[in-house]
């Protein structure tokens, strides 16, 4: 069985939530919250999928404990072949549509570039927004919610988005 590890940065706790529902659902996954639990770029070489999970916050960043590991793994180039990876995050696609969940699509091209092996892909039917770079072929590149303006929806895609990791990765 494939060891798991949800690894999340949380300002508000959205993200930090469906972090929580994640590992709910997918038995035996490990959680590594970006702030108190990443001890250095070493902690993804111990799990064979990584579900990493970030709010986008400004131009359509990345959740700000995530700037320190993704400064070490763009200067250090670790080999992440061979590692399943699928992205989860939350935006305001109503507030902040100009770079709805944008962080999503850095992180999937920085460890995509890594050698990593991209899954998780989701619709982007039934949000509204005008730009996010987590839209790569007409879909995004994991798993978006909007607690702020979709809160009662979170819970269904994030329990459909596990039945499809499921599928495609085998979990």
């Amino acid at each position: 069985m494939a060891k798991v590890g949800i690894f999340f940065g949380s300002s508000t706790g959205a993200t930090r939530e469906a972090a929580e529902l994640l590992a709910d659902e997918i038995k035996g996954a490990e959680l590594i919250d970006m702030e108190e639990d990443f001890d250095g770029l070493d902690h993804f070489g111990e799990f064979d999928v990584l579900l990493i999970g970030s709010s986008t916050w400004g131009q359509g960043d990345p959740q700000r404990d995530w700037v320190d590991p993704l400064y070490e793994l763009s200067n250090e180039q670790p080999d992440l072949g061979g590692k399943k990876v699928a992205f989860f995050g939350a935006g305001d696609q109503k507030t902040h549509g100009e770079h709805f969940v944008s962080a999503l699509g850095k992180l999937h091209d920085l460890f995509t570039s890594l050698g990593a092996e991209a899954y998780g892909y989701t619709a982007t039917e039934g949000f509204t927004y005008d730009f996010s770079l987590a839209e790569k072929g007409g879909k995004f590149c994991g798993l978006a919610f909007d607690n702020v303006n979709q809160e009662e929806l979170t819970d269904v895609r994030i329990s459909a988005w596990v039945s499809q990791l499921k599928a495609e990765m085998g979990l």
